[in-house]
C-alpha cells in the first residue's frame, strides 16, 4: 500500500527563499526507518519523505558508482522545488597520486547525467584521502581541470580536503582563484577551514551524539543558526550544512531541529 506523502508548505516555501539549507547525508539508512520515516513507508519512497522534512541532501553513493540520467530525472521529480542535491565526485577523480592525471574521470563524472538535476543540482563535492597532502602544482592542475558548467548550469566545486597540510594560505588562495569553497567541518580528524571570502558556506556537522535526542545539545544548534543568518546577511551569501557521520541516526532529528531554529 502506498503512503501518501504531501508537502510541508511551510517548510518548501523556505526552501525556495532561504539561502540557508539543511540536510543529511544519503536518504537510505536503517535506523532512519525506525526514528524517523513512517511505520511501513515503502523503500522507493523514503527519498520523497525525507525531501519533504528536509530541504538538503548530500549523496554518497555518487563517490562509489556510477549513475545513469534516467536515476537523476527520477530524483529531480520525486522531490519538491527549493529542494537540492549535492554531489559528491566519484572517488575515481580524486583517490589517486597524480591529480593532474584525472582529467578523465572528472568528465565522466560530469557527463554522467549529473544535468538532469536541473535546478536542484547543488554544489559537487570533491573528496580526498586522509592521507592526500597539499602539492600546490599538483593540485592547481587538478583545479584548472574542473568544467565551468554543465548543460548550461553553472556548476559550483567543493573541495573536501582532509589533511593538515592543506590548512595554509597558499591553499586558501589557490582555491579562490579557482572559484571553489572548502568544506567545513566541526570534526576533530580533520582541518577546521574557513574561507570568509567565499560566497559558499559548506558545512558538515560530524559530531551527533546518540545520547542526545537531537543529535546536538539545543545551544550549539542556536550557534550555528546564529553563524547561518549573520553569513546570509549579505545578498550574494548561501549556507549548506549537512548532519553527517557521528551518531548517523540522530542525524535527521538534528537537522530538522536546526530548520525549525531558522525558520
Amino acid at each position: 500500500m502506498e503512503t501518501k506523502l504531501s508537502d510541508a508548505p511551510d517548510l518548501q516555501r523556505h526552501a525556495r527563499q532561504s539561502r540557508i539549507r539543511v540536510g543529511v547525508g544519503g536518504w537510505t539508512y536503517e535506523p532512519w526507518r525506525k526514528n524517523f520515516f513512517p511505520a511501513g513507508l515503502p523503500h522507493h519512497q523514503e527519498l520523497a519523505y525525507a525531501s519533504r522534512h528536509l530541504t538538503a541532501i548530500e549523496v554518497n553513493g555518487t563517490y562509489y558508482s556510477t549513475f545513469k540520467p534516467p536515476t537523476f530525472a527520477k530524483w529531480r521529480d520525486e522531490t519538491p522545488d527549493g529542494f537540492v542535491f549535492s554531489l559528491k565526485a566519484n572517488r575515481f577523480a580524486t583517490n589517486r597520486r597524480e591529480l593532474a592525471t584525472a582529467g578523465e574521470s572528472i568528465q565522466r563524472f560530469v557527463a554522467s547525467g549529473i544535468g538532469e538535476l536541473g535546478e536542484k543540482l547543488g554544489p559537487i563535492v570533491w573528496q580526498f584521502m586522509p592521507t592526500k597532502q597539499f602539492d600546490a602544482p599538483d593540485f592547481e592542475a587538478f583545479l584548472a581541470l574542473l568544467p565551468g558548467e554543465v548543460g548550461g548550469r553553472k556548476l559550483r566545486h567543493v573541495l573536501d580536503v582532509r589533511h593538515p597540510s592543506f590548512d595554509c594560505p597558499e591553499y586558501l588562495a589557490l582555491a579562490r582563484r579557482y572559484g571553489c569553497t572548502t568544506v567545513h567541518t566541526d570534526s576533530d580528524k580533520f582541518p577546521a577551514i574557513a574561507d570568509p571570502q567565499s560566497d559558499l558556506a559548506y558545512i558538515r556537522l560530524m559530531r551527533s551524539a546518540a545520547e542526545c535526542a537531537t543529535g546536538y545539545p539545543a545551544g550549539l544548534l542556536d550557534d550555528w543558526a546564529a553563524g547561518a543568518r549573520a553569513w546570509v546577511k549579505s545578498p550574494s551569501h548561501e549556507v549548506l550544512i549537512f548532519f553527517i557521520n557521528g551518531a548517523k541516526e540522530r542525524a535527521p532529528a538534528a537537522a530538522q531541529e536546526l530548520i525549525r531554529r531558522l525558520a
